[in-house]
């Protein structure tokens, strides 16, 4: 099937947190006053896409509306676990027992859940930074403290793990629980298997739980190694558990279904105590057909960001040469250091918005060690893209030019 990633879609009037909620969502603040109409500013936030779900996504929940009734609806037979188990075999070659599959309202919600059910008092949350801000939150949530193991980082912009450093941050008694994001938002680090063999070794060796984030584990660059889920390295520890979602892959994230995968029976029977068998009708079809029928669409879908990403690296390249763009491995969010266009602690989220039109998220959206740092949602229509980076490319002239 031919699949239009170029297409504009209106997604006004539909209540869209990236257009309609960004002055919240990235500034924290409804009343803030932008030189531009609303639909003037380009969205590079928040990460959902501007492309159409899979037609055999659509064609699912039209099938599943005909049905008309929309009354309490549970997980109640194997349609789900065949799809992803069998996604995860022919992808990844893991496997995971079907009891160890629960449902949660998205990754975000079972990291709170889960950080509580896990933590007792005292004890602490421990993950990399820069990291996603929904980890630290978790924590907060809770009224549980989290300390940070910052990823290493070249000249370059490529990212790697500090064993030595998490070596030491496991060791500690108050440290209980690490949550690991595999592959790595921001930086779009795809971690190898002799990095993942390493982390294996330290976890087992502090006997710790490990939450691993796989959520966007689908969206590979084309010269990049199948995604390795950690519990397939770590086949049998007892204390895992794995977030996956067709959120991000599919751009369902609004239907809010995420699959977890609890191995600790503990930890299990504790989930299944607190959280019924109740699933969203639709988004439950949603994510059936995704993992069943939208292969073909996935496979389009990595194309095309491949090519968006090779705009960007061309673009920056030419036009905002002192930037650091590192290179994506996975997901459809480029990070840039844009240190030699700043100075320390300068908004770079109201530069962009104000001066470009152009809305992003930047350094403090992610927790530590991301100063003047700037995450760029690519998964978009290449003409939406190249707007919105010459926007920021005129704004940085201007501003030298001050």
């Amino acid at each position: 099937m031919d699949y239009n990633f170029d297409q504009i879609i209106d997604r006004s009037n539909t209540n869209a947190k990236k257009f309609e909620a960004y002055k919240e969502g990235v500034f924290h603040d409804s009343q803030i006053k932008l030189p531009f109409k609303d639909e003037e500013l380009i969205q590079f936030w928040i990460a959902d896409m501007e492309f159409a779900v899979a037609p055999e996504i659509r064609e699912a929940l039209e099938e599943r509306i005909a049905k008309k009734i929309f009354g309490y609806t549970v997980n109640n037979d194997t349609r789900l676990y065949d799809a992803l188990s069998k996604w995860c075999k022919e992808r990844y070659d893991f496997t995971f027992q079907k009891d160890e599959l629960v449902l949660s309202n998205g990754v975000v919600d079972a990291l709170i859940k889960l950080v509580g059910y896990i933590l007792k008092d005292g004890e602490k949350v421990l993950i990399n930074s820069p990291s996603y801000s929904q980890f630290a939150n978790a924590a907060k949530l809770n009224g549980k403290e989290f300390i940070t193991s910052p990823l290493l980082k070249d000249d370059k912009g490529n990212y790697s793990l500090d064993f030595d450093d998490l070596d030491k941050k496991m060791a500690r008694d108050d440290v209980s629980l690490f949550i690991f994001c595999n592959p790595h938002n921001p930086t779009g680090r795809a971690w190898t298997n002799d990095e993942l063999a390493k982390l294996k070794d330290l976890i087992e060796k502090h006997d710790i739980f490990v939450i691993s984030d796989e959520i966007h584990c689908d969206l590979r660059r084309k010269e990049t190694i199948a995604h390795i889920p950690l519990g397939k390295v770590m086949a049998t520890y007892d204390k895992l558990i794995t977030c996956m979602s067709a959120s991000k892959s599919f751009n369902i994230a609004g239907l809010a279904e995420s699959c977890i995968l609890i191995r600790n029976k503990n930890l299990l029977k504790k989930w299944n105590f607190y959280n019924n068998n109740k699933v969203n009708p639709l988004s439950h079809e949603a994510i059936i057909a995704a993992y069943s029928k939208g292969g073909f669409w996935l496979k389009a879908l990595n194309s095309y960001l491949d090519k968006n990403f090779e705009f960007l690296y061309e673009f920056f390249d030419k036009n905002i040469s002192k930037a650091i763009v590192t290179k994506a491995e996975t997901t459809y969010l480029a990070w840039v250091d844009f240190k030699e266009y700043f100075s320390y602690d300068e908004n770079l989220e109201e530069f962009f918005a104000k001066e470009a039109g152009v809305i992003i998220e930047a350094d403090k959206a992610f927790v530590s060690d991301a100063n003047r740092m700037v995450r760029i949602n690519l998964a978009c229509p290449k003409s939406y893209l190249e707007t919105g980076l010459e926007k920021m490319a005129e704004a940085l002239k201007n501003k030298n030019n001050k």
